[in-house]
């Protein structure tokens, strides 16, 4: 999946993350977080260095720290509108598998350079297809819009 962006969904000014699948029907799958998450990941996607590390740069820098490495993040199900995650960490000592928010895995996979998947069950239920090129740049172009113009305060509570 590639992560599109971040934007909030109106009228209930409620934040999501859009992906949008990098091979086949290229559906995208919007994904309800939460204001931190969004500033994290919107704030991950410019590429802005914060003064103090986030909470994200803070686990980005424990894992290196420890000699490990984030594989990579899976979106594994969607149940009573929830979406679930796992990350692949691959440590010293093996392979460890940890749940995790699908939006934290998401801020978190953008700093550490690691892919983001779907499960196809997920993106099945979930996912939509933007019928045509012209209105799928529009999407993205909005989402750039978007990034390019949020503020940490913009999702203060």
């Amino acid at each position: 999946m590639e992560v599109v962006g971040v934007r909030v969904e109106l009228p209930s000014n409620t934040p999501i993350v859009l992906l949008r699948e990098m091979e086949g029907a290229h559906r995208m799958l919007p994904i309800f977080i939460g204001g931190p998450e969004a500033t994290a990941i919107a704030l991950a996607l410019d590429e802005v260095a914060t003064p103090r590390p986030m909470t994200h740069d803070l686990m980005k820098n424990l894992i290196e720290e420890l000699g490990a490495s984030l594989e990579r993040v899976e979106i594994t199900s969607l149940a009573n509108g929830t979406f679930f995650a796992d990350l692949y960490l691959k440590l010293t000592s093996g392979p460890l598998v940890m749940s995790s928010r699908p939006s934290d895995g998401i801020a978190l996979a953008i700093r550490m350079g690691a892919p983001v998947f779907a499960a196809e069950a997920v993106v099945d239920e979930a996912g939509y297809t933007v019928d045509d090129e012209e209105e799928r740049e529009d999407v993205v172009e909005q989402f750039r819009e978007f990034i390019d113009s949020v503020n940490p305060e913009d999702f203060a509570s």
